[in-house]
């Protein structure tokens, strides 16, 4: 299928808050992990979300270029072209890009999309994430306001955070403080705020004790009740339909129970990097262990061609990463659940 449109995005976004169910977000890096993030989507028959950072769109344009918007251009682009061959729905998206970057990953991607849709193409990206997270809320929502009206121009959905998620990620680190939850008083600032951009569509990460990174159990405390109580508090002043799509970031290696209540306080996504980075590289490993001889030039041996080819490892990375995704699909409910042809 061709990438998801805005109004199909809308529509994945309404079926799963209907359907009681998340769509795995895919960080991807490269061709082979797109590759791998679209095969676990299209066997668990489930929509997806398939997403670059700034550090995955630098590590995608090369060592020698470390341009993080043509690495993300690159990637958008063949994800484009490969989910035609797919019968689901993908959407593209953008993960955490903090204020000192807005200027050279967010706005040029959106200024490619305006400069797509005038030329009678499809946007680019379907979403981006603006992380303002470690501002002061009205500083964030300043920020977020000015994106959202000029994503709303685009037809592109913004995601905006209000606190900060634990850990790091691609080199940004936080460490536990009373920033990890977010308050019913945040969510409901939020929500005056970003609803003053009319028909604009957005989804807010709110932060219950998030961490990036996979930790031993006991390590981190996810308050998923955090979510509840500020969806009543918005649901309150104003109605249903101000209750938030809301983004579960930090998913990797998280308790199936606080998943599953996190969904029912209404997250539609979820963030998956950590885990697909394992499933990755273990069977690279694995290869390499096996045929340790035959990857190595050793004694003035010649090696074996066959297992240094890229391809013999590089395949078997993919096959592995699809399988976390299909488990992702599993563990979110989102399997069965494509609206391909519907």
């Amino acid at each position: 299928m061709p990438i998801a449109d805005y109004k199909t995005y809308c529509r994945m976004l309404d079926n799963a808050r209907k359907g009681g169910f998340a769509y795995p977000a895919i960080n991807v890096t490269s061709t082979n992990t797109a590759n791998a993030a679209l095969a676990g989507f299209a066997e668990a028959k489930s929509d997806g979300i398939i997403q670059v950072s700034t550090g995955g769109g630098e590590h995608a344009s090369g060592t020698a270029v470390k341009d993080m918007v043509m690495g993300a251009m690159s990637i958008a682009q063949h994800v484009h072209l490969m989910a035609q061959k797919y019968n689901v729905f993908i959407a593209l998206h953008t993960d955490h890009c903090t204020s000192d970057k807005l200027d050279k990953f967010v706005k040029p991607l959106i200024a490619e999309t305006a400069k797509r849709r005038k030329a009678g193409q499809p946007n680019l990206f379907s979403s981006h994430m603006f992380d303002g997270g470690n501002l002061p809320l009205a500083e964030n929502l300043r920020i977020a306001k000015e994106l959202l009206a000029l994503c709303h121009e685009n037809e592109i959905i913004l995601e905006i955070e209000a606190g900060v998620v634990g850990g790091e990620e691609d080199g940004v680190a936080h460490e536990k403080s009373e920033k990890l939850y977010t308050t019913p008083q945040d969510m409901l600032q939020v929500a005056r705020e970003m609803r003053s951009v009319a028909g604009a569509r957005f989804m807010f990460a709110a932060c219950f004790g998030n961490v990036h990174g996979v930790y031993k159990p006991g390590d981190v405390l996810l308050k998923p009740s955090i979510l509840r109580d500020g969806q009543a508090a918005v649901e309150k002043e104003f109605g249903k339909e101000g209750r938030f799509d809301l983004v579960f970031h930090g998913g990797s290696g998280s308790d199936i129970k606080d998943i599953h209540e996190a969904i029912s306080y209404g997250v539609v996504k979820m963030n998956i990097d950590t885990d697909t980075q394992y499933t990755f590289t273990r069977p690279i490993v694995d290869h390499v262990m096996k045929n340790y001889d035959g990857v190595l030039r050793i004694d003035g041996e010649v090696g074996n061609k066959k297992v240094y080819d890229p391809r013999s490892y590089l395949k078997a990375a993919e096959q592995g990463m699809a399988k976390r995704v299909v488990q992702a699909c599993a563990d979110l409910k989102s399997t069965g659940t494509t609206m391909a042809g519907k």
